[in-house]
């Protein structure tokens, strides 16, 4: 009977799969003949919500996320080059401004959520760009509502990656898939490294471990000019198309009339925290030398995974992004507990 119920389970996962991968294979082609920006990525994306919305079951299992994710950390990983060193003398200013601008983006989005019905934890988890398991965790301990949390979470995550690579599209003109130029794959055997890496990452208790443990075992061979992996076009659709699928999946179950109302709500929210974050991405580019684009990427509310899967299908120095979503994480996970035992204290459980 036990053995019937998990394969029964497995089946299930085995069509939620195929009908999300499916889905998105039909958004990504639309999409691609539409002519839009990251076609591969947006389209899977686009067309997971919707069927989402409408009911269907659909998902992209943990495992294969992030063997994906694992690939991505290898491109950005190969990006490294022995001249870094010098760039990285700049940072500490760009570091700077960005952790003021978290600060103040949080402030005013946590606002909205109040002015919409938020209690006062869960607007300001649910604004904290960043750390995304961490902030529902905490914000639920503190008393806080961790679907609404979840949910603003995600929705700002999701509108972060379909807001700017048209934004980028519309001012700069379409940009080509530039780290996708080789015909073939090159230095394939680092894929091997990732069976061992992924599990080494968790071990570790690496935040965001498929993305990071990758990243640095291919920074580290491209450090010293020993290998970088490239892939092709193909190669680069394919891992998009997955991870577009896995990102527009996670909201299956959730009706489309409550989908629609946080909607609303997390655009605003989400529109608020990119125009004071464009503003602070505005004087690194001034005082850094930073180009525009990359400062907004880099300082951009989205997940660290999502912003660095747009840096490298945009070709938008993706170390400089990388480093800079990775330090706002770790200033989350260091300065969130001391919030939340203010917000414990200042709002009890139970308290408005």
């Amino acid at each position: 009977m036990q053995q019937k119920v998990q394969w029964n389970m497995k089946q299930t996962t085995r069509v939620a799969l195929a009908r999300s991968l499916g889905v998105g294979a039909v958004g990504g082609v639309l999409f691609h003949f539409l002519g839009l920006p990251l076609a591969w990525m947006l389209g899977p994306l686009v067309a997971n919500i919707a069927m989402s919305a409408r009911g269907m079951q659909v998902a992209v299992p943990e495992r294969l996320r992030e063997a994906f994710l694992g690939v991505l950390g290898l491109v950005l990983g190969s990006q490294v080059t022995p001249d870094l060193a010098q760039r990285v003398a700049d940072w500490p200013l760009s570091a700077a401004l960005l952790l003021t601008g978290v600060a103040a983006s949080t402030a005013i989005a946590a606002a909205w959520y109040r002015r919409c019905g938020f209690d006062p934890v869960s607007a300001w988890f649910a604004s904290a760009p960043g750390a995304m398991t961490a902030m529902i965790l905490m914000g639920e301990s503190c008393g806080g509502d961790p679907r609404r949390i979840a949910v603003a979470q995600s929705l700002r995550v999701v509108l972060v990656v379909l807001i700017l690579p048209p934004l980028f599209w519309v001012f700069e003109g379409p940009r080509g898939q530039a780290m996708a130029s080789p015909s073939t794959l090159a230095a394939p055997w680092m894929l091997l490294a990732l069976p061992l890496l992924l599990p080494l990452g968790r071990r570790v208790r690496l935040p965001t471990p498929a993305l990071l443990a990758p990243l640095i075992f291919a920074a580290l061979l491209s450090g010293f000019d020993i290998a970088s992996l490239e892939l092709p076009a193909w190669g680069m659709n394919l891992m998009l198309w997955v991870l577009g699928s896995a990102i527009g999946s996670r909201f299956r179950g959730m009706s489309k009339g409550r989908l629609g109302r946080y909607l609303g709500m997390a655009t605003v929210a989400t529109l608020l925290a990119l125009v004071v974050l464009a503003g602070f991405a505005e004087l690194i580019h001034h005082w850094v030398g930073v180009p525009r684009d990359v400062a907004l990427l880099a300082l951009a509310p989205g997940g660290i995974g999502e912003m660095a899967i747009l840096a490298v299908a945009l070709g938008v120095d993706p170390v400089f992004v990388v480093f800079h979503h990775l330090l706002r994480m770790v200033a989350l996970m260091l300065f969130a507990p001391l919030w939340a035992r203010w917000l414990r204290h200042r709002y009890p459980v139970g308290a408005d």
